[in-house]
């Protein structure tokens, strides 16, 4: 199975709406999909559920049926992980419910990272490596292609745990100072927790008590970034908006890859450019009431009038971002061929 994180240092970029509509359309395209939602505000779960049934999972016994309850034999020194428990929303999608409880194992995850670097602490390489060993379970359980993984917007231990399960690494953004910024915070933290994890990779293979333990490589390859519009239109953008656009090219490259800038570079003909997502704002409250993404929206839902040819627009779009991401990361969409 090929693992995705979608990361970026700051919030509201659209992060988690991206994974929810990249889940549906690779399901679409014939890709078997898990999406884990490894964000202690569990966002991602609120999307694919409604309230009830959030409630019946979340009111459940402990441990609960989400990556949180997973962890609980690992984390209270029961056992190692339990089997996760996985939903599927449609066909095609496999969802490792998220749980605001997951946010209480942040010290664990970071007491143990040090840890793992002093001798015989095989303990440590089951803590650290949890999160990334329940998406396996999930995967083989389901059969999937694809991991795609939903994060916080920060550089704690729960996102470095969840990063060193991830092959490659999308960074959604929005053009503004602060999604930039996100961007210098970003690439240095990729490098090092890349590096982190392949000196304790080194140590785990002199570690006794691993055995069967699998460890992921923690690659965390950057493939590109996706940008999310604002609500103006690119050929006629505010000054400040038309600013931070043509800035991204340049603090990607420099930033995140540690390349050579790209000033004479603008979003629309950057390699690096994944997709240039217009604003739906209009479908949103569509499709969080008719529990489906904004592409799939018909006219029983509201769609109608003008909105008929942003739900057509919107499923172009992201049906070109999640070809583009298949391409960069080797996964065949079966719809495709």
């Amino acid at each position: 199975m090929t693992a995705v994180a979608f990361f970026n240092n700051k919030g509201g970029v659209g992060k988690t709406s991206l994974v929810y509509h990249l889940a549906w359309m690779f399901a679409d395209l014939g890709v078997g999909v898990v999406a884990a939602d490894l964000d202690p505000q569990a966002n991602l779960t609120s999307m694919f559920l409604d309230e009830n049934e959030m409630e019946r999972l979340w009111a459940s016994k402990a441990p609960r049926d989400t990556v949180s309850g997973a962890l609980v034999p690992l984390i209270e020194g029961l056992g190692d992980i339990s089997p996760p428990k996985t939903l599927m929303p449609r066909p095609g999608i496999s969802l490792v419910p998220g749980d605001l409880s997951l946010s209480r194992v942040e010290d664990q995850l970071s007491s143990q990272w040090p840890l793992c670097l002093d001798d015989d602490q095989p303990r440590a390489f089951r803590v650290i490596t949890a999160l990334s060993r329940i998406l396996q379970h999930a995967q083989r359980e389901s059969e999937a292609d694809l991991a795609l993984i939903d994060v916080g917007p920060n550089l704690g231990a729960i996102n470095r745990a969840a990063l060193i399960a991830a092959d490659h690494v999308v960074v959604p953004l929005a053009p503004d100072l602060f999604s930039l910024q996100g961007l210098r915070n970003l690439g240095p933290t990729l490098v090092s927790w890349r590096n982190g994890w392949k000196e304790r990779l080194d140590k785990a293979a002199g570690t006794e008590g691993l055995d069967g333990v699998a460890m992921p490589s923690g690659a965390m390859q950057p493939i590109g970034y996706v940008v999310q519009q604002h609500a103006v239109r690119l050929d006629r953008p505010v000054k400040a908006y038309a600013r931070w656009m043509d800035a991204i090219p340049n603090e990607y490259r420099t930033a995140v890859l540690k390349e050579a800038d790209g000033h004479q570079l603008v979003v629309e003909n950057d390699e690096h450019c994944l997709g240039l997502l217009r604003n739906y704002r209009s479908l949103m409250p569509y499709a969080q009431d008719a529990r489906k993404p904004m592409f799939f929206l018909r006219a029983a839902d509201g769609a109608v009038g003008g909105h008929v040819n942003a739900v057509r627009d919107c499923y172009d779009d992201f049906r070109n971002l999640a070809c583009a991401i298949s391409d960069r990361i080797g996964v065949r969409c079966p719809q495709l061929d």
